[in-house]
């Protein structure tokens, strides 16, 4: 794909003689400038389940992608081979865009050797950077790689984050329950680059400290085996036995959008917007890639202060709506702090896009508000009369009347929505539904001994060729100069768009159009292999330091699980370290998870928030079922937080609270 025998570097053409006949691209409206710019870059990082999906992101808008590699994942099904990470790498770099491996599991000491190989060889193939939370990747010795800190590390207070940066970190992941203020505050300490979540799912605990999965059945989340027990249905007691709720997802929450928040978020600090999705499906990556990069591109867009992370612009065949790919429903978590419930109690399932109210059951088919919005083999999702969700798939539609291909009752009034848009899947599937183009201007004219083309790109790389050829001239006098031109601008498949093409002949000569394509191929070809050579990757060498950890004791949630972890940590001025949770954990009493998402607030009991009278109080401890699975809640009302833990744990309430 990319050729390796392409000359040096080209030094800028300077063009001179006499007089010429000139022919201007009538498309094009101006010559690029190349300039270096100031201004700062904000990015879009999308997820990448694999090589494919990541290569659709980057087409689709992304600056940069992130990318599990064969191990040390915390998503232990998204894995990818070092040679596929490599032509990820060699993509990404072709656009500027940048590829970040995530190397963010907790270690055991067996492991660092492995885990130490493997980061030589993702420094090898050029990858940008790794995303990690052990600690004991910092003691290791490391090639120049720049680190960044996982959200797994619980980024999220000033202190934390600015000894992360100190400690050698170039960016930090902070924690998703940040709001507004905390990003400023937090920025404002430190001048480490700042990235955040704005969109997909989202753990209801504190990233880096739920233990439910290993808990309940030895799957650890920090090892990249989650079992997702939040997505499961509990039972709600109270202290005296009694069910408040039955086979609810009490503690399954609704997907992230902070895509109205993002010039707010970049006026509080945060340079990277990141998706969550490493599991998600082709569709999911591509729309909700392309939906921000709209959103991003339009606040950019004559701005004297930020610019876009990588090159090229993407062009689009269709018309990005998140709420058209997997959704549990919506919120903006706790961005603006504690507004509104963000609990999706129903299912885990994606709700999709609301089409609108059910207004008339018919013997074969319903008839259904805003049903021009449905296609054939669309499926629907509703809650039932018992209070389950449900759902059909669209057979036909005929004008108002959806016929579906199982016939269920649903009672009018009901909300409908469509959770699999099967037209909008199949176009947004296809491989030109993102197109990504970098802009090159060309200019063609006539040596001694033939033709000379010669492409300069948007960042300023350069490429010419020289066509040794007898000149011919037209048999005709009408000119050749809009032909040749025309086939100069067909760039076809590659990754460039003709914005300016100059064509300097002396007289109307004629080439065959397999000539003309001949040289343009060769010129881009070797624009690519310039770009991809020419890349500058920033580079960073993490050295040892000692400066004082933020807090001398270190419980179980610091996930420290292997002896150079320790060592890290004691040499920074700790003097007592818990061992994580998976080598010590005691069944029956542990504390499993600590969340700012609170059941009193989604149930309209919160004494801080919401008023209620001394009769509506709950009587805690209020239990979690499902199964013989047991655990009990606790709200620690000051810092607006609540604690899951284990039934046969002791606890304490506070008559605050």
């Amino acid at each position: 794909m990319f050729r390796t025998d392409f000359p040096g570097a080209i030094e800028q053409t300077t063009w001179a003689g006499k007089p010429l006949n000139q022919y201007l691209c009538t498309h094009c409206s101006q010559q690029q400038g190349f300039a270096p710019s100031m201004k700062k870059k904000i990015e879009i990082l999308s997820p990448a389940k694999n090589l494919v999906q990541g290569m659709a992101a980057i087409n689709a808008g992304a600056d940069a992608v992130y990318i599990g590699a064969p191990q040390f994942g915390a998503r232990s099904n998204a894995t990818n081979s070092v040679e596929d990470i490599a032509e990820m790498v060699k993509y990404a770099h072709l656009f500027k865009a940048q590829v970040f491996v995530v190397i963010n599991t907790i270690l055991y000491d067996d492991e660092l050797s492995d885990c130490k190989k493997l980061i030589h060889q993702l420094y090898d193939i050029g990858v940008d950077a790794l995303i990690v939370q052990d600690m004991a990747i910092l003691e290791m010795d490391l090639p120049p790689i720049v680190i960044h800190a996982s959200t797994q590390a619980n980024n999220r207070d000033p202190k934390h984050v600015k000894f992360l940066k100190d400690a050698g970190m170039k960016r930090v992941v902070l924690a998703r329950e940040l709001n507004l203020d905390q990003i400023k505050e937090i920025s404002a300490a430190t001048d480490v680059e700042l990235e955040f979540f704005v969109s997909g799912a989202l753990c209801v605990s504190f990233s880096g400290n739920c233990y439910m999965s290993i808990a309940a059945g030895e799957r650890s989340a920090n090892r990249g085996s989650c079992a997702q027990n939040c997505r499961l249905p509990y039972n709600l007691t109270d202290g005296t036995g009694k069910t408040l709720l039955a086979n609810s997802h009490l503690l399954s929450i609704k997907d992230l959008d902070l895509s109205d928040q993002l010039p707010n978020l970049i006026e509080a600090g945060i340079t990277s917007f990141k998706i969550e999705g490493r599991l998600k499906d082709m569709v999911y990556v591509k729309n909700n890639t392309s939906y921000l990069r709209k959103k991003l591109d339009a606040f950019l867009e004559n701005n004297d202060t930020y610019q876009q992370a990588s090159s090229g612009k993407t062009h689009y065949n269709f018309e990005p709506e998140m709420d058209r790919s997997f959704n549990r429903g919506y919120t903006d978590y706790f961005v603006n702090k504690r507004t509104e419930k963000i609990g999706a109690w129903e299912s885990p399932k994606s709700q999709g896009q609301i089409i609108g109210k059910l207004l008339e059951v018919k013997a074969t088919g319903y008839v259904i508000e805003n049903s021009g919005k449905l296609n054939n083999g669309d499926g629907l999702y509703f809650i039932n009369e018992n209070g389950e969700p449900d759902g059909v798939q669209i057979n036909t539609v005929h004008t108002n009347l959806v016929v579906p291909n199982t016939f269920r009752t649903i009672k009018p009034g009901t909300v409908i929505y469509r959770n699999s848009d099967a037209s909008f899947n199949k176009l947004v599937e296809r491989e030109d539904s993102t197109v990504r183009k970098i802009s090159v201007t060309l200019q063609f004219t006539e040596t001694p001994a033939g033709f000379e083309l010669f492409a300069r790109d948007e960042d300023g790389h350069e490429s010419r060729w020289v066509l040794e050829t007898e000149k011919e001239l037209a048999k005709n006098e009408e000119s050749t100069l809009p032909n040749i031109k025309k086939n100069l601008c067909k760039t076809g498949n590659t990754p460039f768009i003709v914005e300016d093409t100059e064509i300097v002949f002396s007289k109307n000569w004629f080439l065959p159009i397999s000539r003309i394509n001949e040289i343009r191929r060769i010129v881009l070809e070797q624009l690519i292999d310039i770009r991809i050579r020419d890349y500058q990757r920033e580079e960073f060498q993490i050295t040892k330091t000692d400066h004082p950890y933020p807090v001398s004791k270190l419980d179980f949630t610091y996930n420290v699980s292997n002896q150079s972890a320790r060592q890290f940590y004691k040499r920074h001025g700790v003097t007592e370290i818990e061992k994580a949770f998976e080598l010590q954990w005691d069944p029956g009493k542990a504390r499993v998870m600590t969340t700012k998402y609170c059941v009193k607030y989604e149930l309209g009991k919160c004494p801080r928030f919401q008023k209620t009278t001394m009769g509506e109080k709950l009587v805690e401890p209020l239990t979690l079922t499902h199964g013989e699975r047991e655990y009990k809640l606790k709200f620690n009302c000051k810092p607006c937080e609540m604690e899951i833990w284990e039934k046969d744990a002791e606890l304490e309430f506070d008559d605050e609270d």
